[in-house]
């Protein structure tokens, strides 16, 4: 026995640490030197770090992307048109600050505008562009904040279209996470612009101010902001193997703190985390006994992909059960929700879904239902 038992404790501390090497461990999130930041994976919505991420503050340039969200949106409604050529107002000739030296009384394209906003940060482009969708840079505010309402920035207020300091004009990281999740979701024809690295427009040729697009490969937009008021902002988002990180921070001391602590972030999350698509929309997962329908058979599933973020390593511990509710009976609705899926990894909970019908089922005919209800008596 006593020959055994130091072969048996080699045995134990292999199974140990096989099995802590198997697990990735999980560090504190790094000091990030920012008044406000948030990391979200933009699949499962799943936050990964965050400070004071629910804290208004001034959202600078920033406020360019909700800007040039309108715009895509009318665009898309057919409102206007990247060829529409848009006269220069005075008012928007004269604005300070980052320019794309538009001059007054000329002629502009809306596409010309829209990448001087995107790439740099034009609060002349942008001052144009919001004459031409809404009449008056007044009106176009009040499009941003219905927008805003819309996406459930439910902290954000604006009162001007280019980010200029002002005491009623705030946001929050969550809201611009929020944000920049959209804009890349609703309105991706455009979002390559946010990759572009310079725009040349009166011969005059201006750089993107994202250093990120420079220094990482799997970085593509999104928006830099700056006053002396909000400091150094920068939203970045990057993809990588499939995996796609948004970060937003906030009230840095300098342009070169807010790309490196941005890298801190992506670094963080894509290092530590994966995201995984475990259900597809519309794909069966499971199927329930129908009573009193013209199928006995009906299949259940999501109305939308389930995606997850979960530590590196994890997956194969994910554990799935399915809860139905009680007995099915005819006729069914497409869509109708007859019990959940529940996603876990150990004693967390990473998600529940309603499990819906994927299809519809008319009543069965008078002898069926007769027989099933004869049946749901013994049941």
């Amino acid at each position: 026995m006593r020959r055994l038992l130091p072969l048996f404790i080699s045995v134990l501390l292999m199974v140990f640490f096989t099995s802590a090497q198997a697990a990735t461990l999980i560090p504190a999130t790094p000091k990030i030197k920012a008044k406000g930041y948030l990391l979200i994976d933009f699949n499962s919505g799943r936050v990964l770090a965050e400070k004071k991420s629910d804290q208004r503050m001034e959202p600078a340039s920033l406020t360019k992307m909700l800007s040039a969200y309108v715009v895509d949106h009318e665009l898309a409604k057919g409102n206007i048109s990247l060829d529409d050529e848009v006269r220069i107002s005075e008012k928007a000739w004269r604005m300070q600050g980052s320019r794309m030296f538009i001059e007054v009384g000329k002629k502009v394209s809306v596409e010309d505008l829209l990448k001087g906003v995107i790439i740099q940060s034009g609060n002349d482009a942008t001052v144009a562009l919001a004459e031409h969708v809404a009449g008056s840079e007044d009106a176009f505010v009040s499009l941003m904040n219905q927008h805003a309402s819309e996406l459930g920035m439910l902290d954000s207020h604006f009162v001007n279209s280019t980010g200029l300091p002002h005491k009623d004009h705030y946001t929050t990281p969550r809201d611009l996470a929020k944000l920049a999740i959209a804009l890349i979701r609703d309105y991706p024809k455009h979002y390559d612009w946010y990759s572009q690295k310079e725009f040349v427009y009166n011969d005059i040729k201006q750089y993107n101010r994202n250093r990120l697009l420079w220094r990482n490969k799997y970085v593509d937009g999104i928006k830099t902001g700056h006053t002396e008021s909000a400091g150094y902002c920068l939203v970045a988002s990057a993809e990588r193997d499939g995996m796609r990180l948004i970060s937003v921070l906030l009230g840095t001391r300098s342009d070169e703190a807010r790309s490196s602590e941005s890298q801190k972030l992506l670094t963080y999350g894509f290092r530590f985390f994966e995201t995984h698509r475990l259900y597809e929309a519309n794909e069966p997962l499971t199927t329930a006994r129908v009573w009193k329908g013209a199928q006995e058979e009906l299949s259940l599933g999501l109305n939308e992909d389930l995606y997850l973020t979960i530590p590196k390593g994890q997956y194969k511990k994910l554990d799935a059960n399915m809860n139905l509710g009680a007995r099915i009976i005819a006729p069914i609705k497409q869509g109708q929700v007859f019990g959940t899926v529940n996603i876990a990894l150990g004693d967390e909970q990473y998600a529940e879904r309603e499990l819906v019908a994927l299809s519809a089922i008319e009543s069965g005919g008078l002898f069926g239902n007769l027989v099933d209800e004869i049946k749901l008596l013994f049941e």
